[in-house]
């Protein structure tokens, strides 16, 4: 099996906006939404998050994460169970 060299006259110059595929098509806003979804855990978790410019690799840092509540949390007892007659 041959493999042609992907070279400028065997790649296809038409934006993927245009592919006949719809799955093709609608995947570079599928991948933009994940990216921001991405974004947006690592600002709610405080995580970095490593992107590539340019072959550069680059650390975004997220935003530290909302402090808990220093409030002591309400805990009751078990209620007791109903005891025979």
């Amino acid at each position: 099996m041959s493999t042609l060299p992907m070279t400028p006259q065997h790649t296809n110059p038409q934006p993927i906006e245009a592919a006949l595929d719809a799955d093709l098509r609608l995947s570079k806003a599928a991948l933009q939404r994940a990216a921001q979804r991405a974004r947006d855990l690592a600002l709610q978790t405080g995580t970095a998050i490593v992107v590539s410019h340019h072959g550069v690799l680059e650390l975004l840092n997220g935003a530290p994460p909302a402090q808990p509540s220093l409030a002591p949390a309400a805990h009751e007892p078990p209620a007791p169970y109903a005891t025979q007659p």
